[in-house]
C-alpha cells in the first residue's frame, strides 16, 4: 500500500462528504433500517444510520461509490457513531463490534476496487471515530456541575472495543473526528496507542478533527482551537484539523492558526455553510470550492473534505 505521506507531501488529498445527508437522500423509513435481521426489534430504529452496514448494506456501499468516482482519495466508514455509548440508545451496545468490523470491510472492498481500476490513484478507508453522546468534561445537570455522565476510563473501554474492530476490518487510517471535547479524544488517543501497544500490531495512522462551535472560536468545553492543537500534539498524529459546525468561510481564521502553529498536515471539512431556518443547507459546491480555493491558494490545507450538507457534488 502506498505510504499516504509520501502522497501528501505531493499533493491536497480529497476526503469523501457527509454520510448522513446522502442517507437521507433515500428516504428510508423504519423497515429500511431493520431490514430482516431486525425486524422484530422491540425498539425504533430509524435515524441509526451506522446500523445501515448491516441491515441495508447496498445503500452504504452506493454512498461510497459514488464519493470515490467523484474523487475521494480517502473514504470514511460509516461508524461515526458505532460505539457502546451512542448504541446504548437503540439498545445495540453487542453489536458494536460487528459495526465496525462490516463498516470497516465494506468501505475497504469500495477503495480497493477503485486502486485497482487506477493503481496510479491509490484509495485509503478512514475509521470514523465519532465523539459519543456524552462529554467527561461538562456536566449534563445545570444544577450539578460536579456531575459527570462518564469517566475517562469508561471512554478508554468503548473506544477500544471500536478501534479493534476498525483495524480488524482492513482501515488505512483512525479519524477521531468532530472533537468537541479534548476530553473524548484523549480517552480516544489513549485506546488507540494502548491497542497497538498490547498488541504489537503496526500504528496506523491517525487523523483529528476538531470542532468550533460557535464565533467565540472556542469547542464545546471552551479550548481555542491553539489550546486544542496543544493539548493533543503529544500524539504522533497524521493531520490535525476542524469539521463540523461551521462553514469554510467561518473557517477561514481557524485554519489559517493551525496551519501557522502545527506540524502536523492540515485537514478541513466544512458543513455547507450553515444551516436555514428548516434545517437545511443552501451552500452549492461552486461556493465552497471558490472559498476552498483560498485555502489551497495560502498552501494551509492538505486534506479537503465535506461535512453536514455536503455531497458527492
Amino acid at each position: 500500500m502506498t505510504d499516504i505521506r509520501k502522497l501528501l507531501d505531493e499533493r491536497v488529498l480529497i476526503l469523501d462528504g457527509a454520510m448522513g445527508t446522502m442517507i437521507q437522500k433515500y428516504n428510508l423509513q423504519e423497515n429500511d433500517y431493520r431490514g430482516e435481521r431486525f425486524k422484530d426489534w422491540k425498539h425504533s430504529l430509524k435515524g441509526n444510520n451506522d446500523l445501515l452496514v448491516l441491515s441495508n448494506p447496498k445503500v452504504i456501499e452506493e454512498i461510497h461509490n459514488k464519493y470515490l468516482e467523484s474523487g475521494a482519495d480517502i473514504i470514511e466508514t460509516n461508524t461515526f457513531s458505532s460505539n457502546s455509548v451512542s448504541m446504548a440508545d437503540y439498545h445495540m451496545e453487542n453489536l458494536v463490534s460487528e459495526l465496525n468490523l462490516e463498516a470497516s470491510k465494506l468501505a475497504k472492498k469500495c477503495a480497493t476496487e477503485f486502486t485497482r481500476k487506477n493503481p496510479s490513484k491509490p484509495r485509503f478507508v478512514a475509521g470514523s471515530i465519532g465523539p459519543t453522546t456524552k462529554t467527561a468534561s461538562l456536566s449534563p445537570d445545570v444544577n450539578n456541575p460536579g456531575f459527570r455522565a462518564i469517566d475517562f476510563d469508561q471512554l478508554v473501554d468503548s473506544y477500544r472495543e471500536q478501534i479493534k474492530a476498525l483495524v480488524d476490518g482492513g482501515c488505512d487510517l483512525l479519524l477521531v473526528e468532530t472533537v468537541f471535547d479534548t476530553l473524548n479524544c484523549k480517552a480516544a488517543l489513549f485506546a488507540i496507542s494502548d491497542y497497538f501497544e498490547k498488541t504489537g500490531i503496526t500504528p496506523l495512522p491517525v487523523m483529528v478533527s476538531g470542532t468550533i462551535t460557535d464565533a467565540s472560536g472556542r469547542t464545546l468545553s471552551g479550548q481555542t482551537i491553539e489550546a486544542f492543537l496543544y493539548s493533543v500534539s503529544h500524539y504522533p498524529l497524521l493531520s490535525i484539523g476542524i469539521n463540523c459546525a461551521l462553514g469554510a468561510e467561518l473557517m477561514r481564521p481557524y485554519i489559517e492558526t493551525l496551519s501557522k502553529e502545527s506540524s502536523f498536515y492540515i485537514s478541513v471539512y466544512p458543513n455547507a455553510g450553515l444551516p436555514n431556518e428548516f434545517g437545511q443547507y443552501d451552500e452549492t459546491p461552486n461556493h465552497m470550492a471558490g472559498t476552498l480555493k483560498d485555502f489551497l491558494n495560502n498552501k494551509w490545507v492538505n486534506i479537503v473534505g465535506g461535512c453536514c450538507g455536503t455531497t458527492n457534488e
